[in-house]
């Protein structure tokens, strides 16, 4: 039996190309004892896997040359000779851009499609979610009658930061490119206003949609929107900085905030968050986020692309904006 893989072949400068990668057909090794065989389902496209391409220090080892990309995975057993995992059992993980993957069951943990789709663990469910959730609760810690600003609304980390503002009783505004998502971010997910970075001063918009000031800023881009965010932050408000996806592919050096003085002058932090730091928490923020979806108070949007074929296209959808909700690659039916 052929695995179809995608490698990393060569460390890119500034965007992805297609020398970046190698795709590859390789067989599907025997298990050993304590070994199970996952056919994927689905993969995770997340803004971070730009980040584990580069060779430098970061949380977490960069891939490998000639080693399959890491990404999130979920997937059904189809064999297994570990006595902890059954035919049949669905599973999640890091198993990494490929239709099957060999696993010795330590970084799995199994996941049941019938209490939710089974994409949903690879976002709302998954490592988006878990982002979303401590970064806004914990670092964040947003107040009712607060205003809270999101860029990058749309992806999956923004829709779910937003929704839980407004659960908690915050003003929640959204940073998105297009009117359409903009809409979305209104109509559906119950933002109390959207700025379209595109189409409109992103510094005059917010002071006419954030009369009261920024107490939160959970910033998804950097660049000259965060730079844009610090000039209307109110005393002691709190910056989350989750990312910076406008700055993930510079050849140049990263674009620093200019009116970070502003942090002083408001007595305001800004804090780094990395979501693995809360493990042991997850269960919680999964129990919470999968009620709110139970009882209707957060919506979810999956943007599903087929073929595993397509990776190197679909991944760089991230980096030009055209994803609208989670972005996930469909390899097998399930």
């Amino acid at each position: 039996m052929k695995n179809k893989q995608w490698l990393l072949a060569k460390r890119p400068f500034g965007e992805p190309t297609s020398d970046t990668w190698q795709f590859a057909e390789a067989d599907v090794p025997e298990l050993k004892d304590g070994e199970l065989l996952v056919k994927i389902n689905y993969i995770s496209l997340d803004p971070a896997m730009r980040g584990w391409l580069n060779d430098a220090k970061s949380y977490i080892e960069p891939v490998q040359i000639g080693a399959v990309m890491r990404a999130g995975t979920v997937g059904k057993v189809v064999a297994s000779k570990n006595e902890k995992f059954a035919e049949g059992d669905y599973v999640c993980g890091h198993q990494g851009v490929q239709e099957y993957a060999v696993s010795d069951g330590k970084m799995l943990h199994k996941v049941d499609p019938k209490l939710a789709p089974l994409s949903y663990y690879l976002g709302v469910l998954g490592m988006p979610g878990m982002t979303g959730y401590f970064g806004l609760l914990k670092t964040g810690e947003p107040k009712a009658g607060e205003t809270v600003v999101v860029s990058g609304a749309a992806g999956a980390v923004g829709g779910l930061v937003g929704q839980i503002a407004r659960i908690k009783g915050c003003r929640v505004v959204g940073i998105a490119g297009g009117a359409e998502k903009c809409q979305f971010l209104i109509d559906e997910l119950g933002f109390d206003a959207a700025i379209d970075y595109k189409s409109q001063n992103v510094k005059k918009a917010l002071k006419e949609a954030c009369p009261k000031g920024v107490d939160v800023f959970f910033d998804n881009v950097g660049g000259d929107i965060l730079d844009d965010v610090l000039t209307q932050i109110n005393m002691k408000a709190r910056i989350v900085i989750c990312g910076a996806i406008s700055q993930y592919n510079n050849t140049t050096p990263v674009k620093g905030p200019s009116n970070y003085l502003s942090l002083l002058v408001n007595r305001a932090k800004m804090e780094g968050i990395v979501v693995f730091d809360n493990i042991a928490e997850y269960p919680t923020a999964m129990r919470d986020i999968a009620g709110w979806i139970h009882s209707g108070e957060m919506k979810v949007k999956d943007h599903v692309v087929e073929g595993i074929e397509t990776f190197p296209d679909t991944l760089m959808m991230l980096f030009k904006g055209e994803n609208f909700g989670k972005l996930v690659l469909k390899v097998g039916d399930e």
